[in-house]
């Protein structure tokens, strides 16, 4: 059996503290982590310090989503098998979009994929993952499904039911009370939730985005200060099927 915790989005500076004081606490628990890292730099996008962070507080891959080029360095973090970026992009596009690990004498395959529906344009996430599990040897298979609608979080996850152990979604930010196993084994959560600043919106100071809504001009959004949050996902993994998914919360008292 393997035992995975999964890290949702972690969200700049707070984001980047809090996973560094709790996730150490969790690495006896859990025998492979994966953390989304895709706001940890300022919240958009990674760079090399967040990356290193986030590896030496526990993490054994680390995925992305759609920020993933806001900071050049990522570049040069992309050749070797920890970071992975999203699959569903063009055939040249630095990086790969899955990687798999050898844990314990099992195999775990983590892949990282972008959502198409009230986002950028990419390939279909669901022909793409057909072609990525026709490759030998995968083991289990645990996808990050970085997407802004329920609809296709959840399409996805019951597409692959049965062929891969989870399909947990991220990119909103705010965790969902819809832990599952599907019928034939695959583990699924609409959104893990977000690591990051408790009082905020979805990691912003609350000034950016509420100036936004009423005056329905543009106003910079930034991180805002204060106690965080984390939020992931536990999952038992036996024989490439799920048999537990369970929401892990932790709050900063500060």
């Amino acid at each position: 059996m393997l035992r995975v915790l999964f890290v949702g989005d972690v969200y700049g500076r707070p984001g980047r503290r809090v996973l560094a004081a709790h996730l150490p606490g969790l690495r006896a628990q859990a025998d492979f982590i994966i953390v989304n890292g895709e706001n940890a730099a300022g919240g958009f996008g990674l760079n090399r310090e967040s990356f290193e962070l986030i590896v030496s507080a526990g993490a054994d891959a680390v995925t992305l989503g759609n920020h993933a080029w806001h900071h050049k360095e990522v570049y040069g973090l992309l050749d070797g098998p920890r970071l992975i970026r999203p699959l569903n992009l063009p055939l040249d596009t630095p990086g790969r979009g899955w990687s798999t690990f050898e844990v314990g004498g099992e195999r775990i395959t983590v892949v990282n994929l972008l959502g198409r529906v009230f986002m950028e344009a990419v390939q279909n996430p669901f022909l793409a993952m057909d072609e990525l599990l026709t490759q030998p040897d995968l083991g289990s298979v645990f996808v990050d499904f970085h997407a802004e609608a329920t609809s296709e979080k959840a399409a996805l996850a019951w597409y692959l039911d049965g062929r891969v152990a989870a399909v947990i979604g991220t990119h909103t930010h705010v965790p969902t009370a819809d832990s599952r196993l599907l019928p034939r084994g695959t583990a699924f959560q609409t959104d893990a939730g977000f690591t990051g600043p408790m009082h905020s919106i979805i990691g912003a100071d609350p000034a950016g985005p509420v100036q936004k809504f009423v005056t329905e001009r543009p106003h910079r959004f930034g991180v805002k200060d204060g106690p965080a949050e984390l939020n992931g996902v536990w999952l038992d993994i036996e024989s490439g099927l799920a048999t537990r998914i369970e929401r892990h919360h932790f709050e900063e008292s500060m």
